[in-house]
């Protein structure tokens, strides 16, 4: 009795496979060309997903350091017109780094908190020269931000 069920569920269970694999494969004959248009387009929308992620994610990350530098820089820092023409910054220091008097003029502006846009403005020549000067500068000074260079200045007895 037990040896005819298992013969009866072999039986049974290769009927039903070769059902199955029939099926699928009239299924596939049938539709082959619906179920490649499918899966190419869902190739295509996974990789604009992933390139449209890639791309964003670039320019977040950008937005974000640009914000971090800008929040480094104090907003407020007192610049009176009297100050500024009553202190002569220390002419030794400024030579022996060779630290031009335009890079010290950009220096000071960065300690009154301005952006390289803004000082760009003020100056009447590009961001990039701003930039130019900038990296110049820091280098000279050994400062790798903003803050660091107006700190290093301050101690020099450059600025203010």
């Amino acid at each position: 009795m037990k040896r005819h069920a298992l013969i009866f569920g072999l039986v049974g269970g290769l009927l039903i496979a070769t059902l199955q694999y029939t099926e699928y494969r009239f299924v596939i004959i049938e539709h082959s060309v619906e179920l490649y248009s499918a899966l190419v387009a869902i190739l295509f929308a996974a990789f604009g997903i992933w390139l449209g992620l890639r791309i964003t994610r670039r320019r977040e990350v950008i937005r974000e350091t640009i914000v971090i530098k800008e929040v480094l820089v104090p907003a407020e820092v007192p610049a009176p017109a009297q100050e500024e023409v009553s202190f002569a910054p220390n002419t030794a220091h400024q030579q022996t780094l060779g630290i031009t008097p335009r890079e010290l003029e950009i220096l000071a502006l960065i300690a009154r908190g301005l952006s390289n846009r803004e000082i760009a403005t003020q100056l009447f020549v590009s961001e990039n020269t701003v930039k130019t000067h900038c990296a110049r500068t820091f280098d000279k000074l050994g400062a790798a931000r903003r803050t660091q260079a107006v700190q290093r200045g301050k101690e020099l007895g450059l600025l203010p």
